[in-house]
């Protein structure tokens, strides 16, 4: 059986829509078959849009392993100044946030990004966000953990949601290890969002 993770053109497709609400604000994007949370947002993005949105981030932001593409268009359409990089393996998943991005008239800020990892990603951002696809295992999130030291710029941000039972603390001290500091900037529901900050220099 195929995972979301995996780049699977076979499976079949059906087409959908959901909705959730941010901030006051009702979103609804298009879903399919072969992606991750197909029938409904869920509860770790929900978790992390709920620390980002506030934050009302700006500059060059990069949302790797973005899915169908609901934490970088929420914040694409929340947040004027910024302009979005959306990456993921899946094309499926890739071909539905474009049209996502058109449908909520962001394609003028939003760009999407076939890639594995960072292979095809360029950079620099000031922000990469990350729901990190935790069944593909550590091998695969540690290393999405460990180029966005490479892809952020001096002083830029590293931001993940991970649910405590799936990694979190584990997570949280390789990431420190890797930026020299972390902050856990929320707890909800058991997910953890924490962010780490690239030095100055």
């Amino acid at each position: 059986m195929s995972q979301y993770f995996e780049n699977d053109p076979l499976v079949a497709s059906n087409k959908r829509t959901i909705s959730y609400k941010i901030n006051g604000q009702n979103i609804t994007l298009l879903t399919d078959n072969g992606v991750f949370s197909k029938k409904h947002l869920d509860e770790g993005t929900l978790a992390f849009l709920r620390v980002l949105v506030p934050l009302r981030l700006s500059g060059e932001i990069l949302d790797l392993g973005c899915g169908y593409g609901p934490i970088g268009l929420t914040i694409a359409l929340t947040s004027s100044d910024a302009r979005l990089t959306l990456a993921d393996i899946n094309t499926r998943a890739l071909a539905l946030a474009k049209d996502n991005a058109h449908m909520l008239g962001l394609s003028q800020r939003v760009t999407c990004l076939e890639s594995n990892i960072y292979e095809n990603i360029q950079g620099p951002f000031d922000f990469i966000l990350i729901n990190p696809p935790i069944r593909a295992g550590k091998k695969v999130t540690y290393l999405m953990y460990e180029g966005a030291l490479d892809k952020l710029k001096n002083g830029g941000s590293l931001l993940i949601v991970i649910r405590k039972n799936q990694g979190a603390p584990s997570a949280s001290r390789y990431i420190e290890s890797l930026f020299g500091n972390i902050t856990l900037l929320k707890k909800d529901k058991g997910y953890y969002v924490y962010r780490a900050d690239k030095p100055e220099n």
